[in-house]
């Protein structure tokens, strides 16, 4: 036997019980508990032998160190420990036993007096000590009630321990139950077992009740998400499995991955630019992840090929032979020269600069006299693909910038569909009907269309439905309207305007010779050696069957003629026609135009001015009565309030000159004035009818008419003086074509004579007034008519 280690009684006259020591590592077993023990080493082994044979006590006691294999002396055990009986016993194949044990009481040891073969040491009881009952039944209850809630919490712990904890018989077997069903670390439930208060032993065990309920929770509520974000992740998997496998029975898995792949394979060979790589790359991983049954899988597919579609680097070659580009003008149309010069001036400094980047062309005239087909010519001559947009009538900017994909059905706008059917991002773009955009509460297309027609921002132009920024620099945008008045001045800053006036009677001659006549036996399937047009009969049809600026009616009457012909000889009436004058009397019947100058200004208060309507130039007969009255002035004909002010200011003037007219007293206040503009359905304005109107005035004060050859424009003020106006090349046009041979016009412009046909300058004659008198001289056909003094003229 060893020597005996002394230990200090936890009490004086304490009754001290010797009791074999069974060490027991990390495991505390508490009074009121069955614990089951794994039993190992030899000593232990004979310990419980002995204590089963002899039905005898035997203390617990657990190890301070627990990686020690064997305890030997009071120090390697605590001091407080449990005295329990062995209830059960069993005996392991491989040598070792195991035990259900039952605590009784908690023991202290006083000193242990035996070390071999097992420790046996003597023993004190540790008895509990009471509190404030009050108090330590309050601890005991929220112990239960937090206990209650951890075993709703972990799954380890029965529900049946929450009847037993209830009906615990004191405070201190409920402390027992606890610790021993919870898990905690064996130092802890050492602290527990040795503390001999009740009280204290609840507050320490509430403590620790409710640091393991707020891990529990939390870890319960990591739980619970994990648990969702796994049902969600397993849910979506078996979905996307179960559709693969539809999919694989329909045929259409294979299907989708190989779009796919036909997709990423497109966009590898495009070489876009970066934006535009990265958003279709990014639009093709969304494609991807959805089924194609999908309402957006058709939305991003139809963007992803758009975005293939559209010429990013395409372009084509500029052909920058000034000589070709004449000759391809010449060949396409005839006259209209200065605008040829201005777009073979153009080529020169693109040629010089290796860059065609320039200003926004916009041919500006009557219809039918080529703008459209002048843009084409341009086209040709470089070599380049040519699309055409009319934007006449378009009234929502959604259709130049194009729609957001949100909006069901949405595409990119015109400029981008015509850029991706002309398969170039340098085309010819013409822009039709640039004067027709109209304005309302779904947009201002103009406002949209500032963007595309400005070099400094179209580099980088936004469609809304693609929104990405696509190159229009490169692009040789050109413009037609009928009248620049409509057009914002905002969008005109951006132009360069190109006017394109009305053909002359001899140009009108040349273009049917050349390319109408043509044109339509050839359409026609008419032999043009069997089928020939005279010069008269050309003649006869500018002149008695059409009355325009262009040449567009006269190209329909030579197709009516072509029509003819054609159906005599594949009746066989005839094998060839010459068509003279005769022929289109009798084809196309009477003539639809006559000369009406003569007829209309016979009489007195008739005078013959000159307007410029959408259609080019056209004449105007002013006519003036008179009824008896107090001087009133009536104003009709549809005319806006600048032509109604003008009317005033020449009922005023002649007024003011009555005796210089040969008149006595005041001939005019005794009289109401209706001045009349015929074709009163036709709106009407601006200044330029002043002299006419004053000249229809005095011819009715004076009973004369006015000379039927002689038409005029021109505004008038008060003093009489004529100002200048504009359009003079369309109203001298009109008038030739009208049979007029002089023309009274501004002194002022006397410079516009210059873009006049030279033709047209040999056969009229022009009388340029400064002052009203100067127009009245001119006006009448007898030269004796009026001999205006110095003091008129003032």
């Amino acid at each position: 036997m060893s020597a005996v280690e002394e230990t200090v009684p936890p009490s004086e006259g304490a009754v001290a019980e010797a009791l074999p020591v069974l060490p027991l590592r990390e495991t505390v077993v508490f009074p009121d508990s069955m614990t089951p023990l794994a039993i190992g080493q030899e000593r232990s082994i004979k310990l419980v032998d002995e204590a089963v044979a002899n039905d005898s006590t035997i203390a617990l006691v657990a190890t301070r160190n627990a990686h020690e294999e064997e305890a030997q002396t009071a120090d390697d055990i605590y001091s407080v420990g449990t005295a329990a009986v062995i209830h059960k016993m069993i005996r392991v194949p491989d040598g070792t036993l195991r035990i259900l044990v039952q605590g009784m009481r908690r023991v202290h040891l006083d000193r242990v007096v035996q070390s071999d073969p097992y420790l046996v040491g003597e023993f004190s009881d540790l008895p509990d000590v009471e509190g404030p009952e009050t108090e330590v039944e309050a601890l005991a209850r929220n112990v239960e009630a937090l206990f209650s809630r951890i075993i709703g919490l972990v799954p380890y712990l029965p529900d049946e321990l929450q009847l037993a904890a209830a009906n615990a018989e004191d405070p201190s077997t409920l402390a027992n139950l606890i610790a021993t069903t919870m898990r905690l670390k064996a130092p802890e439930k050492q602290e527990l077992l040795e503390e001999a208060s009740i009280e204290a032993r609840l507050r320490r065990l509430t403590v620790v009740l409710n640091r393991e309920l707020e891990v529990l929770e939390l870890g319960t509520k990591i739980q619970s998400q994990v648990q969702s974000e796994m049902e969600h992740s397993q849910r979506e998997y078996f979905l996307r499995q179960q559709l693969k496998a539809i999919q694989d029975e329909l045929g259409e898995g294979d299907e989708q991955q190989a779009e796919i792949a036909e997709l990423r394979g497109q966009i590898e060979e495009a070489h876009l630019p970066e934006e535009a790589d990265r958003a279709a790359r990014r639009e093709l991983d969304r494609l991807g992840k959805l089924p194609p049954a999908a309402a957006e899988y058709g939305v991003i597919r139809g963007y992803l090929e758009w975005i293939l579609s559209l010429p990013w680097n395409e372009t084509t070659e500029d052909n920058l032979d000034l000589e070709h580009a004449r000759s391809v003008l010449d060949e396409d149309h005839y006259d209209l020269e200065k605008v040829k010069e201005r777009i073979v001036e153009q080529l020169a400094v693109s040629k010089l600069k290796q860059d065609l980047a320039g200003p926004i062309l916009c041919f500006v005239g009557p219809p039918g006299v080529g703008k459209t087909s002048l843009g084409q010519s341009i086209a040709r001559s470089l070599g380049r693909k040519f699309v055409r947009i009319s934007v006449g009538g378009v009234r929502d900017e959604a259709e130049i910038r194009g729609h957001r994909r949100t909006y069901i059905g949405a595409l990119p706008g015109t400029v981008i569909r015509a850029l991706r059917d002309a398969g170039s991002k340098n085309p010819v773009f013409m822009i039709d009907e640039i004067d027709k955009m109209g304005a309302d509460w779904r947009g201002d297309p103009s406002s949209a269309m500032l963007e595309v027609l400005d070099p400094a921002q179209n580099s980088s132009f936004r469609d809304h439905y693609l929104d990405l920024p696509f190159d229009l620099s490169k692009v040789l945008f050109i413009c037609t309207a009928n009248q620049l008045d409509p057009i914002p001045p905002p969008l005109q800053d951006r132009m360069e305007i190109i006017r394109l006036s009305g053909y002359t009677e001899e140009e009108k001659l040349g273009i049917g010779k050349r390319y109408l006549v043509p044109k339509q036996l050839e359409a026609h399937g008419l032999d043009p050696e069997r089928v020939k047009f005279t010069d008269k009969a050309l003649r006869m049809l500018i002149a008695e069957y059409t009355r325009e600026a262009g040449v567009r009616n006269l190209d329909r009457e030579i197709a009516a003629l072509c029509r003819k012909a054609a159906a005599e000889i594949a009746a066989g009436k005839r094998k060839s026609a010459r068509v003279d004058e005769r022929r289109v009397r009798a084809w196309l019947g009477r003539a639809r135009f006559r000369p009406e100058i003569r007829k209309r200004t016979a009489d007195p208060g008739v005078a013959t001015g000159l307007a410029v309507t959408a259609v080019g130039g056209d004449i105007l007969f002013i006519e003036a009565t008179a009824v008896p009255g107090e001087g009133r002035l009536v104003v009709t004909g549809q005319l806006g309030d600048v032509m109604r002010e003008s009317a005033q200011a020449a009922l005023s003037w002649v007024r003011g000159h009555t005796r210089d007219l040969g008149l006595e007293g005041d001939w005019f206040g005794e009289k109401d004035v209706h001045i009349h503009v015929p074709a009163g359905a036709v709106p009407k304005d601006g200044p330029s009818a002043g002299i006419a109107m004053a000249t229809a005035l005095a011819s009715l004060a004076m009973g004369r008419p006015v000379s039927e050859e002689v038409a005029m424009t021109g505004e008038i003020t008060l003093t009489g003086q004529v100002l200048p106006i504009g359009g003079v090349r369309d109203k001298v046009l009109a008038a030739q074509r009208a049979g007029i041979t002089k023309v009274i016009l501004p002194k002022e412009n006397e410079a516009d004579l210059d873009d006049l046909p030279r033709d047209v300058r040999k056969q009229m004659t022009f009388v340029l007034a400064d002052h009203v008198d100067e127009v009245m001289e001119a006006a009448f056909a007898e030269a004796d008519v009026l001999e205006f003094s110095s003091a008129a003229r003032g």
